[in-house]
């Protein structure tokens, strides 16, 4: 699905956010930023965005992997980090966010960004990230949750069902990918949920912190 859907995906990522997919990447790249990391990797890293938006906020960082499972979505992501001259500090991985051949304690940072609902497993993607970092090492996971006020909810949800998928399906051609987008965000777990599964792969110091009145969240914590 994503290897279809890969010629519009950014395009419609700024579309159907109204454009505030960028200003929550920037954000939950800042927060990472914060601990000076010097080796990061991107799960589910599709064309590369919030990759990107890491290594604009983290000039020291030395080691950036990009992995995903569509072959398509990585070709978009090497041609715009080489566009942004980023090419000699990225290496993008073709692999299972899940189940991933990247050694053990690697890395001082792992992000994921609009991806983990797309696993088949949030469990075990999660304790993927946990055995991906060093101890110490911080986790950033940026998703799409469901407001918890009732009437933003409500609002949300409309635009999800009936709005998102129309305008996704003209676009992109793909009727079924973006009738998918939003029942895998309905679907998904509560914040206070998703919280507690990251502490029970092994995360202490989590915090979820809903942006845009709730419609997406950085869940962050720390590999003790």
């Amino acid at each position: 699905m994503f290897d279809r859907i890969a010629p519009t995906y950014d395009f419609l990522n700024h579309l159907l956010s109204l454009g505030r997919d960028r200003a929550w990447r920037r954000r939950a790249a800042r927060r990472v930023a914060q601990r000076g990391p010097t080796s990061v990797v991107d799960l589910a890293t599709g064309t590369g965005d919030l990759l990107i938006a890491l290594l604009r906020e983290c000039p020291d960082m030395r080691e950036a992997v990009g992995l995903d499972v569509s072959e398509a979505m990585l070709g978009i992501g090497r041609e715009k980090v080489a566009r942004q001259g980023f090419a000699d500090r990225v290496r993008f991985v073709r692999d299972d966010a899940v189940r991933s051949a990247l050694p053990a304690g690697g890395f001082d940072a792992a992000t994921m960004g609009f991806g983990i609902r797309n696993t088949p497993d949030a469990r075990a993607t999660l304790g993927e990230i946990h055995r991906l970092l060093r101890p110490g090492g911080l986790a950033a996971i940026l998703e799409f949750s469901l407001p918890a006020c009732p009437v933003m909810r409500g609002c949300y949800l409309v635009y999800l069902r009936w709005v998102v998928p129309v305008i996704g399906a003209v676009v992109s051609g793909d009727k079924g990918a973006y009738r998918y987008l939003n029942t895998s965000i309905e679907a998904f777990h509560r914040p206070g949920d998703f919280c507690s599964l990251m502490e029970e792969a092994g995360f202490c110091e989590v915090s979820a912190s809903p942006l845009t009145w709730g419609v997406a969240s950085i869940y962050m914590g720390t590999k003790a």
